[in-house]
């Protein structure tokens, strides 16, 4: 599962627009759109905030899958 993917699949298991998704992430609303789009990859500090906001909410990433 490619990061865009687990992007959009953390996001609607958490009932969240990209609009808030950014918002939690501290990032733009263009940011999350790029990503889960594919467009581009996250940093080091993003990939950290989203795996960091995914631990609050027990969602483990590792076991998402493409459904």
């Amino acid at each position: 599962m490619t990061f865009a993917e687990k992007m959009q699949a953390v996001r609607k298991q958490l009932f969240l627009s990209q609009e808030a998704m950014a918002k939690e992430l501290g990032v733009s609303f263009a940011t999350v759109n790029r990503w889960e789009k594919g467009k581009c990859e996250p940093s080091y500090k993003a990939q950290k905030a989203f795996n960091d906001l995914c631990e609050k909410n027990n969602i483990d990433i590792t076991s998402l899958t493409n459904n």
